[in-house]
């Protein structure tokens, strides 16, 4: 079978990124833009180093802002509803996964409006019409949602996250300036660029794995390796180093698929609100344990892009240990709890599974799993 990679048609990475704006909005004959994006973001002038290039060149748009860090159906929907009523032609996503993924949703339903209800969209949704086109301006360097097929809301009334992917919402370009990244906090900086290091590690040891997507997931570990220390520490160099790190994940596992850590993980948020990359990271390592039966030859090579000294002289099985310790390693050195304790409830355990198991990302785990499987993972980090 022939492997598929969907990736931007245009994308601008490094500083000064952000200048390619407009000149992609007015190149291609559009009006006016939709700019979604969160309400801290728009508080504390991130969103504004995108809404005064505008301003400047006098280009109208409007400001969507009904957005939670989790999105939800209702985020959406009025979102469409905001969207129609704007006049805006285009949409400008400026945020992290939340921004990003509320862009898509409404982006796709805009053009295809019989999944107004929204949860017609899980999974592989049979839309036809590609999104309103879309520039994706990410503010944290994790997600990778400015390059990937996936988008994730959460259904409130179900208490839980369901997954689309869909090859019409890819934005078509995505511009990704590390400038929009410096004023993330350090625990968000550690939380997303954990999140992004599972994407590539979990993307690397996915069943559907290929010899494109492992070139960019092995690059990407090893630049998010590298930088993401440096980042929390808010150095150049590691802002940038991530910022293109996450992206490059994202050009992976967004055409190759995930695992169980990201299945476990979209329960906590759901039903917690528990920050998604601190769920990635702290399942992380559980789950390569897990896995390492069946996918554990590949984790040398894991390890070796993460840096792990005389990694190629080890046995298969101590290679596998050195890989996962250092990814503990990482993981401690930017400040992420070990453990569930003080976030899972013993009641919650069998629902989470459930949810686990019927999650999209759960087929593509190298290890086929169980409901009672995923129970046992859980507990054990409680």
């Amino acid at each position: 079978m022939a492997d598929r990679i969907v990736l931007n048609t245009i994308s601008y990475h490094g500083k000064g990124a952000l200048e390619n704006i407009l000149p992609e909005l007015t190149g291609r004959g559009f009006t006016k833009a939709f700019v979604c994006s969160d309400p801290d973001l728009i508080k504390f002038g991130v969103t504004g180093k995108v809404t005064d290039l505008l301003d400047k060149a006098g280009f109208p748009y409007e400001v969507y802002s009904d957005i939670k860090a989790n999105p939800t159906i209702e985020n959406v929907q009025h979102g469409v509803e905001a969207f129609g009523k704007s006049g805006a032609d285009c949409i400008v996503a400026v945020g992290g996964g939340s921004a990003m993924d509320t862009a898509k949703a409404i982006g796709i339903i805009a053009t295809n409006p019989e999944f107004a209800d929204v949860r017609s969209l899980e999974g592989v949704a049979p839309t036809k019409n590609h999104a309103v086109f879309t520039i994706a301006v990410p503010t944290t360097a994790g997600t990778a949602a400015e390059v990937t097929i996936n988008y994730v809301i959460t259904d409130v009334e179900k208490k839980r996250k369901f997954v689309c992917v869909d090859t019409h919402d890819i934005p078509e370009v995505a511009v990704v300036d590390p400038d929009m990244m410096s004023t993330m906090p350090k625990s968000l900086t550690a939380a997303t660029g954990m999140d992004a290091l599972t994407h590539a590690i979990e993307g690397y040891i996915t069943k559907g794995h290929c010899a494109i997507s492992d070139m960019f997931h092995l690059e990407a570990i090893r630049l998010i390796s590298t930088h993401l220390r440096g980042a929390v520490e808010n150095t150049p160099e590691g802002r940038e180093g991530m910022a293109l790190g996450q992206y490059i994940a994202g050009m992976g596992f967004s055409n190759v698929g995930l695992g169980i850590v990201h299945s476990m993980a979209h329960g906590l948020s759901a039903l917690y609100d528990t920050p998604h990359g601190v769920a990635c990271a702290i399942i992380l390592p559980t789950g390569l344990e897990y896995n390492a039966p069946v996918a554990g030859g590949r984790y040398r090579a894991v390890g070796r892009a993460m840096g792990v000294e005389g990694i190629d002289g080890m046995s298969d099985e101590d290679a596998a240990k050195a890989t996962i310790a250092a990814v503990k390693q990482l993981s401690k050195d930017v400040g992420i709890p070990t453990d569930l304790k003080g976030i899972l409830k013993e009641e919650d355990v069998q629902f989470l599974s459930e949810s686990a198991y019927a999650d999209a990302c759960c087929p593509g785990n190298p290890r086929d799993t169980s409901v009672e499987e995923i129970a046992a993972l859980y507990r054990s980090m409680m």
